[in-house]
């Protein structure tokens, strides 16, 4: 068998595995960043309705 078909396959798959891409490393710091705010405003709705029911008692009790 001639070694020309075999190099020629051996740089080709060199040449398809070179083209991968590169596995993703990078720090999610957004996603955490994310997650935060979500949380907060979850709190937030939350904190506003508390607010509008103290200040309705508020009112309620100085007629």
């Amino acid at each position: 068998m001639s070694k020309i078909p075999i190099i020629y396959i051996v740089c080709c798959m060199a040449m398809l595995s070179a083209c991968s891409p590169a596995p993703d490393n990078t720090p999610k710091i957004a996603e955490d960043a994310r997650n935060v705010l979500d949380k907060a405003k979850a709190v937030d709705g939350t904190v506003q309705q508390n607010t509008e029911d103290t200040k309705k008692k508020i009112d309620a009790e100085s007629e």
